[in-house]
């Protein structure tokens, strides 16, 4: 016995259904493409804002396009993403990441900010690290509000130890 011809209404739905299945998995791989280009120019950008080490041993610190200069770095050991202050006379830290780093004690001071005063603690001999560079005993206030826990100010109880120099776009930190 000859199997019989599927019914025509079948057959229109079963090539609708594969006409479909095909439409969908030519956007699917579409969009997957643009996702990975995508991807791919926005890790480019990103790389053009990591700090990096210079020929002569200095750290190179693109501005980034809020204006400012970020560099990772490491407080007490703890790893950090620092907003580079020239104008704040510390490194300074926030009480939820001094726990995190382990930093206890210290001296109680007021901080005078832009914002009025502010309570904290000053800690001495702390070691400091930003990039490539690092300082074994570094002073470090606690008291920072504003930025996220993982964010401090790279200040200039850091920053006083190295020559600075900004010209286009960059600011490079060189050991003296």
């Amino acid at each position: 016995m000859d199997p019989q011809p599927p019914e025509p209404g079948r057959l229109v739905a079963r090539t609708t259904r594969r006409g479909a299945l095909a439409i969908a998995a030519f956007w699917l791989v579409l969009m997957g493409l643009l996702y990975l280009v995508f991807d791919q120019v926005e890790q480019r950008q990103q790389a053009r804002y990591m700090a990096h080490e210079g020929g002569a041993g200095e750290l190179v610190i693109p501005r980034g396009p809020d204006g400012h200069f970020r560099v990772a770095g490491r407080v007490n050991g703890q790893p950090v993403e620092f907003l580079v202050d020239t104008g704040a006379s510390t490194v300074t830290v926030s009480e939820a990441f001094a726990r995190m780093a382990g930093l206890d004690g210290g001296q109680s001071v007021t901080f005078q900010t832009a914002n009025g005063e502010l309570q904290g603690r000053m800690l001495r001999r702390v070691p400091v690290q930003a990039g490539h560079l690092g300082l074994a005993a570094t002073q470090v206030a606690v008291g920072l509000v504003g930025l996220e826990s993982g964010e401090a100010l790279l200040g200039q109880s850091f920053l006083s130890r190295f020559d600075i120099h900004i010209r286009q776009g960059e600011m490079r930190l060189s050991p003296r």
